[in-house]
């Protein structure tokens, strides 16, 4: 991806507790300007606990909330939009539903993102705007439905942890007010145990890190310190942009003693935030506490701008670029705990790529950038299925690519490339396949495009000893010609793509011949 002229490119991110936008516009020589940036809180997982089912009236705020956004940033000449659900989305049965909805509307598509990938996002965000190089830091996000838990340092996370409590969760499901608002203390100490059982593995593992330093981001931790700042037993010490546990431990106490009203007009405190501070507070003073950290930093930053990030981190244009990126690393990472046979699986993603692009060339299909990205990580982990079994390996490769989670990507690519892997052999895509039936037709299409070419790329290397050297297509009139090189013999090779003919003819309505083109032929 490269950047020829300036780019105005919006995030968002759809939370369980509000909705966040950020414009920015991408310069040529290297660097972002940023336009505007905006939060609306939804309460979009309002109601959804224990029931894991978006309400209605929470749909239909979110939905009128994301549909003004969009129009913002329209207004501010945005033309690509990285839109992502968290927690609320992901854990409700009609949060797919939602995405489409407002899909259909808008013309944004959102994709819901796995908890270790939002973690992935928050410690990429928070920590390209923070100095602390090789040192190891432990990263909190808390969140309404979710608290991400990251540590790492200034260029990669050695733990992702998405944990299932949130502000909103734990207040639905735990907090059981008295009728003025006050939380009592018995319900603090229940609320407390049950944030140490969930805590208590993950904290054992950065406890042996030997980590001293924490960054926190979230609407969560800004406005706790946000209310420490001006609070008065702590405003001779307070020490702007960190919130230390002994602060964290008097505001627990202060502001469960309110009644909600009361609660509502503290200092800092945003009232639609009121109700679910408290619980906010005690997610975080207990991993704090079960780490052994006496406070922690307090970032501005979180998912939206690692989604900033990782956009620029494809563009050879920006510093951020890397040169292997996350999504590749964390293919071949699946490649390697399933011992594929790297120098096949190489060699399918090369058969591939050459197939695409001269389909292109031949007009039997459009260029899209996602497709050919697809295409390879498809091809490199077709086999990793028989890390289980050979038999119906295909399936089981579908399996691992959707359950072992791949970071940087979102739950439609990994969907796409679970598919694409799943029909490298055996029976083709069919319309009431499971999970292939609840894509769009357009999706469909280019499952069925890819999942051939991957087919025909397996095909060409039957013998697994890379023979074949160049196979491309081209047009001949009313037909299409597979021109085939090979290093040695390879009649295994052309006996096998034989079977794809008809495959082809029903793909693209178009007789396929192949022919054998030597290496020296000019």
């Amino acid at each position: 991806m490269h950047l020829k002229k300036p780019r105005v490119v919006g995030f968002i991110d759809l939370g369980t507790n509000s909705v966040r936008l950020l414009v920015v516009r991408l310069n040529t020589n290297g660097s972002y300007t940023l336009l505007t940036q905006q939060k609306e809180v939804i309460r979009l997982g309002e109601g959804e606990y224990p029931a894991n089912r978006l309400t209605s009236t929470a749909i239909e705020r979110a939905i009128s909330v994301i549909t003004k956004l969009i129009e913002l940033a329209k207004s501010r000449g945005v033309e690509e939009f990285v839109a992502v659900a968290t927690s609320a989305a992901r854990e409700a049965e009609n949060g797919e539903e939602l995405c489409l909805h407002i899909e259909e509307l808008t013309g944004i598509r959102i994709h819901i993102i796995s908890g270790t990938e939002e973690a992935r996002l928050i410690w990429l965000g928070v920590s390209s705007g923070i100095d602390i190089r090789d040192e190891k830091a432990l990263f909190i996000d808390i969140g309404g439905g979710s608290t991400e838990i990251i540590v790492g340092d200034q260029h990669e996370p050695s733990i992702l942890r998405s944990l299932k409590l949130g502000a909103i969760r734990t207040t639905g499901t735990l907090i059981n007010p008295e009728k003025d608002g006050k939380i009592s203390p018995d319900t603090l100490k229940q609320v407390r145990r049950h944030i140490e059982h969930e805590i208590v593995h993950i904290a054992k593992q950065i406890r042996v890190l030997y980590v001293t330093k924490a960054f926190g981001s979230s609407g969560t931790i800004l406005t706790l310190e946000t209310i420490a700042s001006s609070y008065k037993p702590f405003q001779s010490t307070h020490v702007s942009g960190f919130l230390g546990t002994d602060e964290l431990e008097a505001m627990i106490s202060y502001l469960s003693g309110l009644p909600l009203e009361a609660r509502k007009n503290v200092q800092g405190l945003n009232p639609e935030r009121a109700d679910i501070i408290v619980a906010g507070a005690l997610i975080l003073h207990e991993i704090l506490k079960a780490t052994k950290i006496s406070g922690i930093f307090v970032s501005n930053r979180s998912l939206r701008h690692g989604l900033l990030v990782d956009y620029i981190s494809r563009i050879p244009e920006f510093p951020h670029a890397e040169q292997v990126s996350i999504r590749e690393r964390s293919v071949r990472h699946l490649g390697k705990l399933c011992h594929i046979d790297e120098k096949h699986a190489a060699h399918i993603v090369k058969l591939s790529l050459q197939l695409y692009h001269s389909a292109i060339r031949s007009k039997l299909f459009k260029y899209q950038e996602e497709s050919e990205e697809l295409l390879t990580h498809a091809a490199y982990l077709h086999d990793v299925g028989q890390f289980i079994s050979f038999s119906n390996h295909h399936q089981h490769s579908f399996y691992l690519i959707t359950e072992v989670p791949l970071l940087g990507f979102n739950q439609y690519e990994v969907l796409m490339i679970g598919l694409v892997a799943r029909y490298h052999r055996k029976k083709l895509p069919r319309s009431r396949d499971v999970p292939f039936q609840e894509l769009g037709r357009t999706e469909r299409r280019t499952v069925r495009i890819l999942s051939l070419l991957l087919r025909m790329a397996e095909n060409l290397d039957r013998s697994h000893n890379c023979r074949i050297e160049k196979a491309e297509f081209s047009r001949d009139k009313e037909s299409i010609v597979l021109s085939i090189s090979c290093i040695s013999d390879c009649s295994l090779e052309f006996w096998a793509i034989e079977s794809e003919k008809d495959t082809f003819f029903r793909t693209f309505r178009l007789p396929l011949h192949i022919e054998h083109i030597p290496l020296d032929h000019k």
